[in-house]
């Protein structure tokens, strides 16, 4: 069954197309699959900070 059929005549209409009967089609449902892409995500890696502890004073 197609989604685009039309409506059945109801009848001989000489001025208007007129009808009193529904005319609503339902299409079979539809299945898409989608393959996620691979996706690369790059992530900082740790910072190195020393903090030396020896601290000279003169005077």
């Amino acid at each position: 069954m197609a989604c685009y059929d039309t409506c059945r005549p109801c009848g001989p209409t000489p001025l208007a197309n007129s009808c009193n009967e529904p005319c609503a089609l339902q299409c079979q449902n539809s299945s898409v699959v989608i393959d996620p892409s691979p996706v690369l995500i790059t992530l900082p890696g740790p910072i190195m900070t020393s903090f030396p502890q020896n601290t000279v004073v003169g005077s």
